[in-house]
């Protein structure tokens, strides 16, 4: 989807943007009937308003104020998805949006929220040309959105949709050495360096939960490094991201029943997707920041070399871990990332990682739960971004007691805690490979949806990508 300015072209579809104290009086060409007609519904709760002109459409769009800044600002996102919906059913391909509230990105949410609706994956569709959504093109009065706005808005659309396409593919085409094409050619899209170990690096930088994994699988993995440096970065030493790469998860020998669960493990590698969509927008936008991103990728399957539970495992970082349980594998390639992030000696890592069931049956599809230790004022930020973008952090202890649950007795610590606490157990398995401020984002109950709400289509939904850009965006400016 396009953003654009308006310049001196006319657009006849148009949509205005108004609340309590911008009146219906100020929209241009509305008749007496017509205003009437929109009391009407406004007094009925109705929030948006369809004029059918018989030739082009007029939408009025009411602000109403909720409780926090937050809520208001998700509103109006959602109010976007409704008319993304309305535009494409009366096929219109392009939408004027004249702000005239009193909110002043209203504008920028609106269209965000038309735009996130829009997505499609028809890669695989034989009818995609039959089915495809006209609208293509969101405009901004001069008065409604700076030129840097949307430049960032489109980007960031742009990243999410990348992100979203790399989730929906299956594994037949995103095996793990397409996943690392495929962000290598992002990186050159973008302007950030692409460096990929291929498995025999892995060998010899001895990756052992990588290769651990990879076992069962026909495929090899690859270990994805990108990095994006500006000439004046801001901050000193490097922030890394991790994301978890597991483009298709069986469970390995400890395998996964079908139903609502191996089914849709193609999104296993969703953090894999956000990292490396986020370096797409960060070049992009070319924020002053020095950034790393880290992908371990591999498939985990049954194969007849498969780990198995009972094996030892020597990481990267020279620990052992005893293997209790191949479907908690994700924690492996992390932890051998985790690692080489030391390398960079950084300032901050945060990890995004669909890992554990627990997390999602805990806060379902409404929250990322994290933990970590980075300082207060970092997880601050994070939470503050997290409600900005309506993609909010919900931070679970990292207290000792849950470290004993991974204690091994063969082993320095075991792949899993047991029943109780299993998202921070499996936090506490990857801080033991963490010496530096650190954030892990178990993103497991919002990256993959199975059905249509709001702004969010069925699949893929980089869910926590507003907020990491967010974040850095506004990283080291307080």
């Amino acid at each position: 989807m396009e953003f654009k300015i308006l310049q001196k072209q006319a657009i006849k579809n148009q949509v205005f943007i108004i609340d309590l104290e911008a009146k219906i009086s100020q929209v241009p060409e509305i008749t007496e009937s017509e205003t009437a007609y929109l009391n009407t519904c406004f007094a009925d709760d109705q929030n948006l308003i369809t004029l059918n002109r018989y030739g082009y459409f007029i939408f009025i769009y009411l602000v109403r104020p909720k409780k926090t800044d937050a809520l208001t600002s998700e509103s109006i996102r959602k109010s976007g998805a409704d008319l993304q919906g309305i535009s494409n059913k009366y096929k219109l391909a392009d939408l004027l949006i004249n702000n005239i509230s009193t909110t002043a990105n209203a504008a920028l949410l609106l269209a965000e929220g038309i735009a996130l609706a829009n997505y499609q994956f028809l890669k695989y569709r034989t009818n995609a040309k039959k089915i495809t959504h006209t609208l293509t093109t969101v405009y901004f009065t001069k008065n409604s959105a700076t030129l840097k706005e949307v430049n960032q808005l489109s980007i960031t659309v742009d990243a999410i949709y990348k992100a979203r396409t790399l989730v929906n593919e299956p594994l037949n085409f995103l095996s793990a050495e397409q996943l690392s094409a495929e962000i290598a050619a992002m990186g050159k899209e973008a302007g950030f360096k692409v460096t990929i170990f291929n498995k025999a690096r892995l060998i010899k930088e001895k990756m052992g939960g990588i290769l651990a994994v990879n076992r069962g699988s026909i495929q090899p993995p690859t270990f994805t490094i990108m990095e994006y440096i500006p000439k004046k970065a801001i901050n000193k030493k490097p922030v890394v991201l991790v994301g978890k790469g597991v483009v298709y998860d069986t469970g390995g020998v400890s395998l996964k029943p079908t139903l609502n669960s191996m089914d849709r493990m193609k999104s296993d590698m969703s953090g894999a997707a956000l990292v490396s969509a986020a370096m797409y927008a960060i070049a992009k936008m070319q924020l002053p920041l020095h950034i790393v991103a880290l992908v371990p990728a591999t498939d985990n399957r049954p194969g007849e070399n498969a780990y198995v539970p009972g094996d030892v495992v020597t990481m990267a970082s020279g620990a052992t871990v005893e293997v209790l349980n191949t479907d908690a594998e994700g924690r492996m390639l992390l932890g051998d990332a985790l690692h080489w992030a030391k390398r960079y000696n950084p300032e901050l890592v945060a990890d995004f990682a669909t890992l554990t069931g627990a997390a999602s049956a805990a806060i379902g599809e409404h929250g990322i739960v994290c933990m970590g230790t980075a300082d207060d004022q970092t997880k601050q930020a994070f939470r503050e971004s997290g409600f900005r973008q309506y993609e909010r952090l919900v931070e679970y202890p990292l207290w000792d007691e849950y470290g004993d649950q991974i204690k091994s007795d063969i082993a320095d610590i075991k792949n899993t805690g047991g029943a109780s606490g299993g998202a921070i157990t499996a936090g506490k398995f990857l801080e033991h490979f963490t010496d530096y401020p650190w954030m892990h984002f178990d993103i497991a109950g919002v990256s993959f949806a199975t059905a249509r709400k709001g702004y969010t289509p069925i699949g893929g939904t980089a869910y926590g990508m507003r907020m990491l850009l967010d974040f850095l965006i506004h990283y080291g400016r307080s």
